[in-house]
């Protein structure tokens, strides 16, 4: 899966996409797409990338208690 860093419209593919759905973690591990290679895996912060087309990801995927209100 690719996401788009929001700074500056970098494309990243998700190296694994249990990391970016688990709500419990704030960061998620990503290559950057350079031309023809793929950069070194980085970890970056959830709220800094949205889905390719520009869409933010999904709350759950964010917050563990995106249900409770307190």
């Amino acid at each position: 899966m690719f996401l788009r860093n929001s700074d500056n419209g970098d494309l990243a593919q998700v190296v694994e996409l249990a990391e970016l759905t688990d709500p419990n973690s704030t960061t998620v591990t990503v290559r950057y797409q350079a031309g023809e290679e793929e950069g070194d895996p980085v970890r970056v912060e959830k709220t800094a990338v949205t889905f390719a087309s520009g869409e933010a990801l999904p709350k759950c995927w964010q917050d563990a208690h995106y249900r409770v209100s307190f």
